[in-house]
């Protein structure tokens, strides 16, 4: 549903403020998921980890992070998280506490800091309208090269570096992968790969990922599902037919009769069994690519 809302609302270019609207991460979900399904939640302890908000230099000041690691050992290979349209939550920190467990640096920048608090946020089109859409690629690209210095000086190998996004994230996962030399391998869940119609453009997000499929300089993972109404089965289809012609490493699965948000088990679009299949083959995608 987020990506079908995502296209309605062509942004307005102010990229020139300084204000950080966002200077700490917010505790809990977002008001815009509210009820949580609880009973389908996952929830990480801490044991064994190093985990919390952290603050990470960025051009113009600092926006905070959620990062979880080990207690023990040093030189952790890394795994940028990529928030979905809600930012930084308790889902999105819960992932990184899931990486952490199984021996890896995560860190998650809450990368619409400059532009605005979405969890206070109750309406998916506000959400979109207000904040997502004034978030410029440029500056999430570059915020995501900080988390990565950032790691690399708090006990990370960012020679073993990954990144996974989920819906707004999935999306940023095929870009960052199209912008960073460095990285080993990526997986994107249910990002949107096609432009928007030319009559809702936006020029701070001038490229779709099937428009950097030449571009791509580490393998993608693609999950998606084949019921999600906002990432219609054709447009994937014409991902994997871009990818195939570049000859590029990368491949898209697509779950039959599954929704968007099917990772997010927090959600009633959670469905546990592709959910749990498609973290299975993210983890085996990372150690097959050299994030392990």
């Amino acid at each position: 549903m987020e990506d079908q809302i995502l296209s309605l609302f062509p942004s307005v270019p102010d990229v020139s403020r300084r204000t950080f609207f966002v200077t700490s991460l917010t505790a809990g979900f977002a008001l815009a998921v509210q009820p949580i399904q609880a009973q389908t939640q996952i929830t990480t302890d801490t044991n064994g980890l190093m985990a919390g908000e952290v603050k990470i230099a960025v051009k113009g000041g600092e926006i905070p992070a959620y990062r979880a690691l080990p207690t023990k050992g040093k030189n952790f290979p890394v795994v940028l998280v990529v928030q979905e349209i809600f930012g930084v939550h308790e889902h999105i920190k819960d992932i990184c506490r899931r990486f952490a467990k199984l021996g890896y640096l995560a860190i998650a920048p809450e990368l619409y800091a400059r532009q605005g608090d979405v969890s206070k946020i109750t309406n998916f089109g506000e959400i979109i309208s207000k904040v997502v859409s004034k978030v410029p690629d440029e500056q999430v690209m570059a915020d995501l090269d900080s988390a990565v210095a950032w790691a690399k000086k708090n006990g990370g190998d960012t020679k073993k570096l990954g990144v996974t996004g989920f819906c707004w994230g999935g999306r940023i996962t095929w870009l960052y992968a199209a912008h960073n030399p460095g990285l080993k391998a990526g997986v994107a869940w249910y990002g949107s790969l096609v432009p928007p119609p030319p009559e809702r453009a936006n020029p701070l997000q001038p490229k779709a990922p099937i428009e950097l499929v030449k571009d791509l300089k580490a393998p993608v993972l693609g999950l998606y599902g084949g019921a999600d109404t906002g990432i219609p089965n054709p447009t994937v289809e014409k991902m994997q037919a871009a990818l195939k012609e570049a000859k590029k490493p990368s491949e898209i699965i697509l779950y039959p009769d599954t929704p968007h948000g099917f990772h997010a088990d927090y959600r009633p679009s959670y469905r546990k069994d592709k959910a749990q299949d498609g973290w299975a083959k993210l983890l085996a995608w990372f150690k097959k690519n050299g994030v392990a």
